[in-house]
């Protein structure tokens, strides 16, 4: 065999780039007339929800990095400057298509469906009346304006919210003043500007403190006011402590949250440049930190006209199937009894979750059969029926051990919350090990039949949360494999105790067990290929980032493998590159539902080897995170999986197909998960 030639050196592609295409494809479907208004309206929000998050972590971890000094290069070659020089460029491009299909295309569509967002001056005058009673009575009373003088230091500007900065002057002196006038979170951001049962015409709430200035600000005169938005560090660094309270250090570490450093500074166009110079100053960022945004800032807030009653202007309403495995019928049957026959294999949205994954611990929580209930929470529901099956679990006698997550970003308080509230009704509650985030999906149920026990088991790929169930696709395999349930065991006393335990019978868990396991069937798969035997690897992840992985896949390609990735988000590894990755194709499909599950297959010389859990291919998840994927090895789940993956990759599917070049393409006119949809309500 001829030695190997060196990997190029740009054969890995900017994570940070990668991630910012994503939403570039979420703002396409906001672009796209084909969809119904409300959805695109949609779109629109959760792109600029996406982009905050971006900054408060991933560029907030750049910065701190920079800040340090040390020359670090990403693995494509680009030093931490040039890094941010991109996504800056490349984010102001985004901001204004963004404002662009809002102002531009969607506000004029918008109000020929009826549904306006006006300004002061456009309001009839009894409109107007009526809002000068509303601001009297609902929103005066809550604002605060403060001074900015010798007297009175900048005022600290919370992440996330918005604020007028306004300039007054003294008539007597005409000395010039400064204020700040934060617009308050707790009060609605789109104010109805007709009568109660008229919800279809809104003034923004800036719109309406900033025509009553002169009441906030009596004996000044108001010479002008801009309104502005910044974006704070919010990626906790935790130092965790065997000697420490997990839960004390996080709440410590939450209060400091909010002081975090500014990452962005966004700016209402046109902004004063002396105003502007002023907020640069006192919160300390670069001019390559301002983004200056045309029309509304927050456009997050988007989500109050999605919340409209207009069902012709949004996707026609889907209920989510019972499987038809867990039901007779319309009676629901024992998940115990059902598992006997077989494994289940459950698809959300398509198939509910609230007649399965969450059946299954309420039918444990309420069977006196049932010994044990152990599970991880990583995200959940704010009225979680998941937690109040296990507190009663508890309550009725029951062994529940939970592993709660408390680290889980943004979730932190509510975690915490859950954690005392299943402490105090008995639960054993645990926190996971210390240095890693326990992120796998994971439960397992403890059962006396008939003298003997058996162990039930789920692993899935998405949160045990009803909510997000209904709009995150996600996989999970239900089964009574005692080999699973031996597995399970052992990862949780590994979680719960001392046990330092690397290998399992039918999982591959990080962070020891699956990047090694994964390059090796990776590497199994050339071996087969070279050797003229069947080959393939297919994954579904929401991120590809691990140079190792990716490294493997390049291998696997020149050795003959045909690779095939389906990847929602970050994608580094450059497809399609001769002598690199000419038998490697990626597709990213987003739509009606965030595409969630992690699935991989392994033609295995044609034995073929399913794998479905928790770890998307990134450092954070092989290396610092509990990760689990499961090898199904049930036959009717396996093809299941074959089904779904070849639906996804099939030729005219409506998606993106990522180049060479980095360049993301969209194709195809079929919608994917509408055909699941259909198939579903089909088989009903």
């Amino acid at each position: 065999m001829p030695p190997a030639r060196p990997a190029p050196a740009d054969r890995f592609i900017n994570r940070e780039l990668s991630w910012l295409d994503f939403n570039a494809r979420v703002l396409e479907l906001a672009e796209d007339e084909s969809l119904p208004l409300l959805e695109r309206v949609k779109f629109l929000a959760i792109f600029a929800s996406n982009l905050d998050e971006f900054f408060m972590v991933r560029i907030a971890g750049l910065k701190r990095r920079h800040s340090t000094g040390l020359t670090v290069r990403s693995p494509d070659g680009l030093t931490i400057r040039e890094q941010l020089a991109r996504v800056t460029e490349r984010t102001r491009e985004l901001v204004h298509r963004h404002s662009d299909a809002f102002t531009k295309d969607i506000t004029p569509r918008l109000e020929e469906a009826g549904i306006r967002i006006v300004h002061w001056d456009e309001l009839a005058d009894t409109e107007a009346k009526r809002l000068r009673e509303y601001f009297r009575d609902q929103v005066f009373p809550v604002l605060t304006p403060l001074a900015v003088d010798p007297a009175h230091p900048f005022p600290y500007i919370s992440g996330l919210s918005l604020n007028l900065a306004v300039s007054v002057r003294d008539p007597d002196t005409g000395a010039p003043r400064f204020a700040r006038l934060k617009v308050p979170n707790n009060v609605p951001r789109f104010v109805p500007v007709g009568a109660p049962d008229d919800e279809a015409t809104f003034l923004p709430l800036e719109d309406l403190i900033a025509a009553h200035l002169p009441q906030l600000f009596p004996g000044l005169d108001v010479i002008d006011h801009h309104l502005f938005r910044v974006t704070r560090n919010a990626d906790l660094e935790v130092e965790e402590d065997r000697d420490e309270d997990l839960l004390q250090a996080l709440e410590r570490e939450l209060a400091r949250r909010r002081f975090g450093p500014a990452v962005r500074l966004e700016v209402a166009e046109p902004m004063d440049p002396q105003i502007l110079q002023v907020l640069m100053s006192e919160l300390e960022v670069d001019p390559e930190d301002v983004v200056h945004v045309p029309g509304l800032l927050d456009l997050a807030a988007l989500w109050r006209l999605y919340d409209l009653d207009r069902p012709e202007l949004k996707d026609e309403p889907f209920v989510p199937a019972t499987h038809p495995r867990l039901s007779e019928g319309e009676t629901p049957m024992s998940v115990f009894a059902t598992l006997h026959d077989g494994d289940v294999l459950v698809h959300h949205p398509y198939h509910s979750f609230a007649t399965s994954v969450q059946r299954f611990i309420e039918q444990a929580a309420a069977d006196p059969n049932v010994l044990a209930i152990k599970q991880t929470l990583y995200r959940t529901s704010g009225d979680s029926p998941i937690v109040n099956a296990l507190v009663e679990a508890a309550e009725a006698g029951k062994q529940v051990v939970v592993l709660v997550e408390v680290k889980a970003r943004f979730d932190e308080e509510a975690n915490i919350s859950w954690a005392r509230e299943l402490e105090r009704a008995g639960c054993h509650v645990v926190y996971g090990l210390v240095g890693l985030k326990t992120h796998c999906k994971t439960a397992l149920v403890v059962r006396r039949e008939g003298g003997v026990i058996r162990r039930y088991c789920h692993i899935g790929t998405g949160n045990y949360n009803p909510k997000t169930a209904r709009i995150y696709e996600d996989l999970g395999i239900l089964t009574a494999d005692p080999r699973v349930g031996a597995d399970l065991t052992d990862l949780f006393n590994t979680l719960t105790g001392y046990s330092r335990q690397t290998t399992y019978r039918t999982l591959m868990v990080a962070p020891h067990g699956i990047r090694q396991g994964l390059v090796e069937r990776i590497r199994r798969e050339a071996r087969n290929a070279r050797e003229g035997r069947p080959a393939g690897i297919r994954v579904k992840v929401n991120s590809l980032v691990d140079e190792e992985v990716i490294d493997a896949l390049y291998e696997a390609s020149a050795a003959g493998v045909p690779v095939e990735l389906l990847i929602r988000g970050i994608c580094a590894l450059r497809p399609g590159v001769p002598g690199l990755s000419e038998n490697v194709r990626v597709r990213s499909i987003v739509g009606r539902y965030l595409e969630h599950s992690r699935v991989i297959h392994f033609a295995a010389g044609g034995e073929g080897e399913w794998w479905l859990g928790s770890a998307d291919l990134m450092h954070r998840n092989l290396d610092r995170r509990v990760e689990v994927l499961l090898r199904v090895g049930d036959e009717s789940a396996r093809a299941q999986l074959e089904q779904v993956f070849d639906a996804a990759m099939a030729d005219g599917v409506r998606c993106w197909e990522l180049g060479g070049d980095g360049t993301w393409r969209r194709t195809g006119e079929r919608d994917y998960q509408a055909a699941l949809i259909a198939a579903v309500e089909h088989a009903g």
